[in-house]
């Protein structure tokens, strides 16, 4: 069986695209890189993210 190397254009599938306006955090753990749904921050202060199971390492941050 031959390859045969293309020069169309793949696009990612409609499920592997990220909706407009959503962001993604990754969580401030050393170590740790999984995706963070859990923000800390005072006013008018820029956010900690950490993912579920650090999220208590956030408190520190309020």
């Amino acid at each position: 069986m031959d390859l045969i190397a293309s020069d169309e254009i793949s696009l990612p599938r409609p499920e592997h695209i990220t909706a407009p306006g959503i962001q993604h955090h990754w969580c401030e753990r050393p170590g740790c890189g999984k995706d963070a749904g859990w923000g800390f921050a005072k006013p008018k202060q820029a956010p900690h993210w950490f993912c579920f199971e650090h999220r208590g390492d956030g408190e520190t941050y309020l």
